[in-house]
C-alpha cells in the first residue's frame, strides 16, 4: 500500500466526522451565501483548525469566489482545496546539506517522539545514509532502551550511557563518534517534559553549545513532534518549544488517532513552523515527509469517490 492510500486511511476519522460533511455541503450548494459559509465556519473550527485560521480561510474563500463568479459547487470546493494548500505553505523537505548533519529532537513525553527518530533514521538509511542516534534522554526511565531497542531494529548505530547522565556529555560523545565513524547525519533524542522549566532550557543550551563547538559547520535541524490527538494543547506545546528553541519543523503524529486533523492548520498559521513529517500509524513507513497537497487531497478523496450526501 502506498503511502497516499494510508494517508487517507488515517484521516478517515477527520473525514468521516468533518470533511465529509464539508464535501456534502458544497456538493449541495445552490448559491454562496453567509448561510453556507457560516455552516462551513463551524465545521473548520469542529476540525480544530482554530479561530484565526479559520477566519482567514472563510475570508479568502468569500473574496475569491465573489472574485472568479463561481456558482458551482465542485468548482467551489477545489477553491476551498487551493486555499488549504497554500495556508500550509510550501513543501519543506530537511535540510541536511553537510556530513554529519544534526537533527535535533525535541517534544513532551507521550508524543511520539522515540518512534519518529527511529522512523526518520529508518528513512534515512534506506536512502544510503550513515545514521549514529544520541540517547539523549537521560531522565526518563526506559528512554535509553526503548532507543536502542528502535536502533537494533532499524540497524544504526546509537550512543548512550547510564540512565540519570548529562545530556550534553552523551552528545558530545555522539558527535565524536558520529565524525569518526563518517556518519551522515546525527540524530539526537532529548528530555520529552517542557522546556519552559528552566533546567530544561538550561539542559537544551548546553546541547546547543556542545553541537556548535563539535560540528560548527553541521546542517541543523530542529524537530518537534506534536501529537494530534491533544489539538489545541498541540499549539500550546509548539509555543512553548519555540520559546526555547529554534523550531525548524514539525514531526505531526497520530493522525490516524483523531477526528480533529485541522489541528495542521491552526499550528501553521499561529507559528509559521513548516510541518516536515507526517504519522498516521505505528510501522515505520508509517511517518513520511509531508505533502500539502496529498494531505489536503486526502482529507477530501473517500467523500469524493462515496459522494456522501
Amino acid at each position: 500500500m502506498g503511502f497516499f492510500e494510508k494517508l487517507k486511511q488515517g484521516l478517515t476519522k477527520t473525514k468521516n466526522s468533518v470533511f465529509g460533511q464539508v464535501h456534502s455541503l458544497f456538493k449541495n450548494m445552490r448559491r454562496v451565501d453567509e448561510d453556507l459559509l457560516e455552516e462551513l465556519e463551524e465545521l473548520l473550527i469542529m476540525a480544530d483548525c482554530g479561530y484565526t485560521s479559520t477566519e482567514i480561510i472563510i475570508e479568502r474563500l468569500r473574496d475569491t469566489l465573489k472574485e472568479r463568479k463561481v456558482q458551482g459547487g465542485e468548482e467551489a470546493l477545489e477553491i476551498l482545496k487551493e486555499i488549504l494548500c497554500d495556508m500550509i505553505g510550501k513543501d519543506t523537505p530537511l535540510q541536511l546539506n553537510t556530513t554529519p548533519s544534526v537533527i535535533l529532537v525535541i517534544g513532551v513525553n507521550g508524543v511520539g517522539k522515540t518512534t519518529s527518530i527511529a522512523k526518520i533514521a529508518a528513512q534515512l538509511k534506506s536512502q544510503g545514509k550513515k545514521v549514529v542516534l544520541a540517547a539523549a534522554d537521560t531522565f526518563r526511565a526506559g528512554a535509553i532502551d526503548q532507543l536502542k531497542i528502535w536502533a537494533d531494529r532499524v540497524g544504526v548505530d546509537i550512543i548512550a550511557q547510564q540512565e540519570g547522565s548529562d545530556p550534553a556529555a552523551v552528545v558530545y560523545d555522539a558527535a565524536g563518534a558520529a565524525k569518526k565513524r563518517g556518519a551522515d547525519v546525527l540524530i539526537v533524542d532529548t528530555a520529552g517534559r517542557l522546556h519552559n522549566k528552566k533546567n530544561l532550557m538550561d539542559e537544551l543550551a548546553k546541547i546547543n553549545r556542545v553541537l556548535s563547538k563539535e560540528l560548527p559547520d553541521a546542517s541543523r535541524e530542529n524537530l518537534l513532534v506534536v501529537d494530534a490527538t491533544t489539538g489545541q494543547n498541540a499549539v500550546i506545546q509548539a509555543k512553548e518549544f519555540k520559546n526555547a528553541a529554534d523550531i525548524t519543523g514539525l514531526v505531526m503524529t497520530k493522525l490516524d488517532g483523531t477526528a480533529k486533523g485541522g489541528i495542521l492548520f491552526s499550528i501553521k498559521e499561529e507559528l509559521n513552523i513548516p510541518v516536515k513529517f507526517i504519522g498516521v500509524g505505528e510501522k515505520v513507513d508509517d511517518l513520511q515527509p509531508f505533502s500539502a497537497k496529498e494531505f489536503v487531497d486526502a482529507l477530501f478523496e473517500k467523500s469524493e469517490k462515496v459522494g456522501l450526501e
